[in-house]
């Protein structure tokens, strides 16, 4: 877990929103956003993971998200998090593929989701994982797209550095006068 002000913020509102809830296990519901939280590689990751759910299962809102001072990108990932009932599941991921937290947070709420071992009757519908799967693959695909443009992006950026003229130096490592 990666604790700063936020994510501590994140997870004690989380705990608040949360208190009480129990998952299909009758397992406090707190421990399943901090379990993704855990494995998140940053701040806003991290943050996103504790608060993904609160919109779509509590009484929380996008504006007391707001209200509590998170950043905009932060809100609106948890917002793409959130699903509507009256839209597609398939369509609610293939909005959020564009938005690299949420992608993040989803594909790793989609393991969680999908670990047979979590949940006491151990009979989740085959419908279901296999609906999980096609989410996993969409956003996995996007992840691969957004990794390939950043590696162009950051091969394109070093060219640009190579061809820039470099001042000639003399042994002491001053520039030369003529370059200047």
């Amino acid at each position: 877990m990666i604790y700063t002000e936020m994510t501590k913020k994140a997870m004690r509102i989380a705990y608040h929103y949360h208190h009480g809830q129990l998952d299909k296990s009758d397992i406090p519901y707190i421990f399943h956003p901090i379990h993704l939280a855990e494995q998140m590689e940053d701040e806003l990751t991290t943050t996103v993971a504790l608060l993904h759910d609160l919109v779509e299962d509590t009484a929380c809102t996008e504006a007391d998200l707001r209200r509590h001072g998170f950043p905009d990108e932060v809100v609106e990932a948890v917002m793409l998090l959130t699903h509507d009932e009256a839209v597609p599941y398939l369509d609610y991921v293939r909005a959020m593929k564009g938005n690299r937290l949420a992608t993040a947070v989803k594909l790793a709420d989609l393991a969680h989701n999908s670990d047979t071992t979590r949940l006491d009757y151990g009979n989740i519908k085959e419908a279901r994982l296999a609906k999980y799967r096609e989410a996993r693959r969409i956003l996995q695909i996007a992840n691969e797209r957004r990794r390939a443009l950043q590696r162009t992006a950051g091969r394109s950026a070093r060219r640009r550095r190579q061809q820039r003229p470099r001042p000639r130096r003399n042994r002491r490592g001053i520039a030369h006068e003529a370059a200047r």
